[in-house]
């Protein structure tokens, strides 16, 4: 197996590391918050992740099966935009020279594309931002730090990969 082989084979794993990274700290992320600060179950978040898709009331009817859907759902998106980072990666050699700068860039458009864009189009009933300003500060913060910057460590370890098609 070539080098060159080897190096765009690692691309697909190490973008599905970098999403399973940033959905596991995402996810990790709002169970803590909203569990802390409202009480509330960490079944119920993930219901709120699968409203999107199924509508709030068969959500929070589902039980365990609709946590699960929620969880899937969740996974399924964080790899998605990993995928969609590693595409950009691949074309634009200023994201793998500045990593960080793109990564940071990449975090606060997914903050908005999912903020208003995703979640109005879909069918959890809600537009806009929660009225919790604590809540859209650190949100902010976690698409970048712990979405963004795991997905782009991942694809750059893979594109930057030694003798591989991308290397610099």
């Amino acid at each position: 197996m070539t080098a060159a082989f080897r190096s765009a084979r690692s691309l697909p794993l190490w973008t599905l590391i970098g999403g399973l990274i940033a959905a596991t700290l995402d996810i990790s992320y709002a169970i803590s918050y909203w569990g802390l600060t409202k009480g509330v179950p960490a079944e119920r978040v993930l219901h709120s992740v699968a409203s999107g898709l199924i509508g709030r009331e068969a959500a929070l009817g589902g039980g365990a099966g609709t946590a699960a859907l929620g969880l899937f759902l969740h996974y399924f998106i964080a790899v998605l935009m990993a995928a969609a980072y590693a595409v950009g990666a691949s074309k634009l050699a200023w994201m793998r020279r500045s990593p960080w700068l793109a990564a940071t860039l990449y975090g606060l458009w997914l903050f908005v594309a999912m903020n208003f864009i995703v979640v109005p189009l879909s069918r959890a009933g809600m537009k806009g931002l929660p009225p919790d300003p604590v809540w859209i500060g650190l949100s902010i913060l976690v698409h970048i730090v712990f979405v963004a910057w795991p997905i782009a460590w991942a694809v750059n370890r893979a594109l930057n990969a030694k003798g591989g098609l991308h290397a610099r």
